[in-house]
């Protein structure tokens, strides 16, 4: 039997979560079944749940890089560039062609899932941390350079921008008319730079 390389092994799993994200951002997470799953990944069953232990596992795994990435994002951009981003990749009024780049969808899903599944939410209690812990830094680090407002402390701002963050994810998730946001956006990154 051939072995698969290291290489090899990293390209399914992310063709696999890759697939993941388009089918949870068009059907959420109840209509995400394992047919749609197969169909957009183009795997099977056998090779999608060889590598995830089952589709809870997939969304988390989906979920944790989701928000890897955003903390990435807001580490080296700020957490108002992952607002934008989510505005770039606005989600579709149609959920068959849903953005499967959009972090959107995954956001949502992990909002209900928050909202509705207590052992999810104690499973993703460290997962949130990050983009948390990822915003506060960059601000302390603005701080320090003297681009951020000093009268407020930086945990009440961290606050403030996932705050925003979570509005606007709502809006979206409305369908409400995105393509004025990016004025609301400046204002909420003036908001926070020293004056």
């Amino acid at each position: 039997m051939p072995r698969v390389s290291t290489d090899q092994l990293a390209a399914r799993r992310q063709q696999i979560l890759d697939g993941a994200r388009a089918c949870f951002a068009r059907y959420g997470y109840e209509g995400a079944t394992v047919r749609r799953l197969e169909q957009t990944t183009g795997l099977s069953r056998g090779a999608i749940f060889h590598h995830y232990r089952d589709k809870d596992a997939l969304f988390l795994a989906l979920a944790e890089q989701d928000a890897g990435r955003m903390a990435d994002v807001v580490a080296e951009q700020g957490l108002v560039q992952v607002m934008r981003d989510l505005l770039a990749h606005p989600p579709a009024t149609d959920p068959a062609s849903a953005d499967e780049s959009s972090w959107l969808g995954t956001r949502l899903e992990i909002s209900r899932r928050l909202r509705t599944e207590p052992e999810f939410r104690q499973r993703w209690s460290s997962h949130s941390a990050e983009l948390t812990r990822a915003t506060r830094e960059r601000l302390e680090r603005q701080r320090r350079a003297g681009t951020l407002r000093d009268d407020v402390p930086v945990a009440v701002l961290a606050q403030y921008l996932e705050l925003v963050l979570e509005g606007l994810v709502s809006h979206l998730a409305m369908g409400l008319p995105a393509d004025d946001l990016e004025p609301v956006l400046d204002l909420v990154e003036a908001g926070v730079r020293r004056r």
